[in-house]
């Protein structure tokens, strides 16, 4: 037996020809779509689609989900290169990726499922999918969480004005698959605007302004003491103009930026010669003469191939140049293979700025002048109409390179990644 639950039936059960739903993640938005495509194919000759960002992800998210669901009412076996399914009645339901939409064109179609409405360009609609319904009479149902304020919001706030279409919008808890328990806890974890974003599908405009937009002068700027005898960690973003590096002490789910490293056209023995000689300050400042330093250093996935002098990989300098330094350091290079998401990097930093619960655990001291302003100034960068990407804005080249060595430091100690975890003990 289908099973729907009472969010899912409301819009199931909406008569209007196009609807749009935007809800919290793990609503049970996939299952409702899968449903909504077995109901719509039922008569001969009928079309349906669903179309995901890319056809890779449509196979990933529901192919396997829609082999199931449909199972007893195939009229033959499914066709895997095509992801397609033709059922006992005549009709036929297909999956398709919006990523190359000018392939979609010349199908006429009785109905459409846009899952992730928010990751496609909304062309993908107006000129193909739009067009594709009309000769039929068609339907669509526009579903995704929301993705800052770009089209999916136009799409749901027009739906809210419109007699023909049909505007839904409910929280991960209304849908009933996740407990509250459990939102409490992923509260702690993520930035405030991300938690409303994600869970609670709100159409957060400012993520796409300031990236780093949970970050307080306030709030997240302190002296970061010196704690003597506790490790240190270093992260690198293996730039050359400037090469950029944080120093900091972890306690417990707690950063303290103790210090930043900006070098003009440099290169990633320079660096590290500047980290021993801040090091050595700090041995005077309550490590002792004779105390040997342990260091936990990570940074950026793409120094494992790049070269910023012409002697080896990033990598290679760094273990080389620690290997030279044993009694005064007990190094360990954290660096993973492959680095994080742009966007889901500065999720962590932002959620370490500030939770969803309130709670800060990233401090910086003052005296991280490029790293403040890196903090209040670096933005997403916008395409050619306006809105804002998934890149970040590099056009000011001193911006960007010392909060990605942050980033690296947030990802590298609080995600678990196999490499990270284990590391790689120097000396």
């Amino acid at each position: 037996m289908i099973r729907l639950r009472a969010a899912q039936m409301e819009v199931f059960r909406c008569e209007k020809r196009f609807r749009v739903l935007v809800a919290g993640r793990r609503f049970g938005k996939t299952h409702l779509a899968l449903v909504e495509l077995l109901r719509a194919s039922c008569g001969a000759d009928r079309m349906v689609w669903y179309v995901a960002p890319t056809a890779r992800q449509a196979k990933r998210i529901a192919w396997n989900r829609l082999k199931e669901l449909t199972r007893p009412f195939w009229l033959d076996r499914p066709n895997e290169s095509d992801l397609s399914i033709r059922m006992k009645w005549g009709g036929l339901i297909a999956l398709r990726g919006a990523d190359q939409y000018d392939a979609l064109r010349g199908s006429g179609l009785d109905f459409v499922v846009l899952d992730e409405y928010a990751s496609m360009r909304p062309e993908c609609w107006t000129e193909v999918l739009r067009p594709a319904l009309a000769d039929r009479r068609g339907g669509a149902l526009f579903i995704g969480t929301p993705y800052g304020g770009n089209h999916l919001q136009e799409r749901f706030e027009m739906a809210a004005a419109h007699p023909e279409w049909g505007a839904f919008r409910f929280t991960t808890l209304q849908g009933g698959n996740v407990s509250e328990e459990e939102l409490v806890s992923a509260a702690s974890e993520l930035d405030e605007r991300l938690f409303r974003q994600e869970f609670e599908a709100s159409f957060e405009g400012a993520t796409f302004g300031q990236a780093y937009h949970a970050f307080s002068r306030a709030e997240n700027v302190r002296r970061c003491e010196y704690r003597a005898g506790e490790p240190l960690v270093w992260s690198l973003d293996f730039n050359v103009h400037p090469m950029c590096s944080v120093l900091a002490q972890c306690d417990g789910n707690v950063i303290s930026v103790l210090e930043e490293i900006v070098l003009a056209d440099a290169n990633t023995l320079a660096a590290c010669e500047e980290l021993a000689r801040r090091v050595e300050a700090l041995r005077g400042r309550g490590f002792g003469s004779g105390a040997t330093i342990q260091l936990d250093i990570y940074g950026d996935a793409s120094g494992h191939q790049r070269r910023t002098s012409g002697t080896g990989t990033d990598w290679s300098l760094i273990r080389e140049f620690f290997d030279g330094m044993k009694g005064r350091f007990r190094a360990t290079l954290r660096g993973a293979k492959n680095n994080p998401g742009v966007r889901d990097r500065i999720n962590l930093v932002n959620a370490k700025l500030c939770s969803a619960a309130g709670e800060r655990r990233l401090f910086v001291d003052p005296q991280c002048r490029e790293l403040l302003r890196d903090l209040e100034r670096v933005r997403w960068k916008v395409d050619t109409t306006g809105r804002p990407t998934s890149e970040l804005d590099k056009s000011d080249r001193m911006r960007t390179h010392v909060s990605d060595a942050l980033g690296y430091l947030v990802a590298g100690v609080f995600e678990k990644r196999s490499v990270g975890e284990r590391g790689e003990r120097l000396v």
